[in-house]
């Protein structure tokens, strides 16, 4: 059962759940298998019962495609884990399109399934650097209840846009917080994630694996650090929602932790013009021709 802890001058939460601390870590175990992974097809049994699945076998058996069983390790009363696809060596930027149209389904069915017990949250934490603790792809799903504040960004303005499809903007606000974090949202404002219909998901699905595959690229290309590519996203659980992808190209420090305040090391408008392709020595002409 985990607790609520108030603050009362800041009217900000603590979530104490002491069951986290028993979590595994299999990504300092450089030899573990896929015999050893409770997420690779064929262990089943070595996860929670299975809550939902997308696929054809029976339950808690093989044949699934994505998989939804209850966190071992929960942080809330009602959290989920939500595997990918049964393949531990590729995840959504290098899976199948279809395949990540049926994660993204998972997502909205969990999301319905839910949603008059709280608030929704569903994240992802991919790679090491994002604090993933199993390397198998998966997305996790939260209840909150609905009288707890949480301290989450509501949609920012559409600014430095990066790429657009039929239904989805993507761009990088004026106020990221981390270097080449990516927003996108719904060109049709208002409404639920639950609210998508199946066009909308598949649209979302492959803007969503297209600014993925980018940023990793620019992130291999760059050399930022010797670990492998890792990123959080998150899905905004009330009216008006967004996904807000950050890609982990830095660590947070001492000044971030003690004020509150966010710094970023790369302009959020030198990052879109990046991520559309635009040169490095072309930007720097076209932020002097802004200014006129």
């Amino acid at each position: 059962m985990s607790k609520y802890v108030p603050d009362i001058s800041s009217n900000r939460w603590v979530i104490i759940s002491q069951s986290r601390i028993a979590r595994p870590d299999n990504n300092h175990t450089k030899h573990l298998g896929k015999k050893e992974c409770p997420f690779c097809e064929g262990n089943e049994h070595m996860s929670p019962n299975e809550l939902y699945r997308v696929g054809e076998g029976e339950e808690d058996k093989r044949g699934w495609k994505v998989r939804v069983i209850s966190n071992k390790y929960p942080i809330t009363d009602f959290h989920e884990v939500i595997i990918h696809s049964p393949h531990e060596d590729d995840d959504i930027e290098s899976l199948p399109l279809k395949q990540v149209e049926l994660i993204f389904q998972t997502y909205r069915q969990r999301f319905n399934f839910h949603k008059k017990k709280g608030q929704v949250l569903i994240f992802c934490n991919h790679g090491e650097h994002a604090g993933a603790s199993i390397r198998h792809p998966h997305s996790q799903l939260v209840v909150i209840p609905f009288q707890i504040n949480m301290d989450a960004l509501s949609r920012e303005p559409l600014s430095n846009v990066v790429d657009e499809n039929k239904f989805f903007h993507v761009y990088c606000p004026d106020f990221s917080q981390w270097p080449y974090e990516v927003w996108i949202t719904p060109k049709k404002e208002g409404g639920l994630f639950g609210d998508l219909i199946d066009e909308e998901v598949a649209d979302l699905s492959e803007i969503v694996q297209r600014m993925l595959a980018r940023l990793k690229k620019m992130y291999n290309e760059g050399e930022w650090s010797t670990l492998p590519f890792g990123y959080n996203y998150y899905f905004y659980p009330k009216e008006n929602w967004y996904l807000r992808i950050i890609p982990r190209f830095v660590h947070r420090a001492g000044f971030e932790l003690g004020t509150g305040l966010s710094v970023n090391v790369v302009d959020p408008l030198d990052a879109s013009l990046e991520l559309r392709g635009v040169e490095r020595k072309v930007i720097g002409v076209l932020k002097k021709l802004k200014k006129y």
